[in-house]
């Protein structure tokens, strides 16, 4: 297998997984890590210190920036936009210990538009609705929707919200409350995703 770059994507870094695509106008910086068949769309960009894990789908015209850390089969719909500095002046230059990170934990899902603000984390599997402003942690398996993104629901790993006694009407799949509060955990194994 082979990295593929589209003649106008840009790819100036080193640390690319095997079947990765990085498709016209997309530039990925020196330094940023990507994983093993990811997918970043048109007009992305992944910053220096950015890391994405395996089979992360970066759609059209979405910013990763230093700091960011998106685990395996991440979904970050088009437009996403990431932050990484609190109080962003252009007369102070800051360095990457400045700078806060985030990580959006495996499976996750950000609809197309959603802002995340620096120094959140967002849970395994857990969705946050189109055009949603994240600015604070969200838990495992939570639907969150609106600006400031609240608590909606829950979602299955399949992405299909859960019924009332946390289980998924489309796979059947049961869920309870994590016995560390950090949101919903799966009762039955979860398929792993073939590469």
């Amino acid at each position: 297998m082979t990295v593929f770059v589209h003649p106008r994507g840009l790819c100036e870094s080193d640390d690319v997984g095997d079947g990765t695509r990085v498709w016209a106008f997309a530039h990925v910086l020196p330094g940023a890590r990507i994983g093993r068949d990811c997918n970043i769309c048109d007009g992305a960009f992944v910053e220096s210190g950015a890391v994405l894990g395996d089979r992360v789908t970066v759609k059209n015209g979405t910013l990763v920036f230093d700091g960011v850390t998106c685990e395996d089969e991440v979904f970050l719909g088009p437009n996403t936009l990431f932050t990484n500095d609190l109080r962003p002046r252009a007369a102070i230059r800051k360095g990457p210990e400045d700078l806060l990170s985030t990580v959006v934990r495996r499976g996750a899902t950000l609809g197309a538009g959603t802002v995340v603000v620096c120094g959140t984390e967002i849970g395994e599997h857990a969705f946050a609705a189109a055009g949603s402003v994240v600015t604070r942690d969200v838990a495992a398996h939570s639907f969150v929707a609106g600006n400031p993104a609240l608590h909606k629901g829950w979602v299955c790993s399949c992405g299909v919200r859960l019924d009332a006694g946390l289980r998924c009407p489309d796979c059947g799949r049961a869920h309870e409350k994590s016995p560390s509060g950090s949101g919903l955990r799966a009762l039955e194994r979860e398929p792993i995703a073939q590469s």
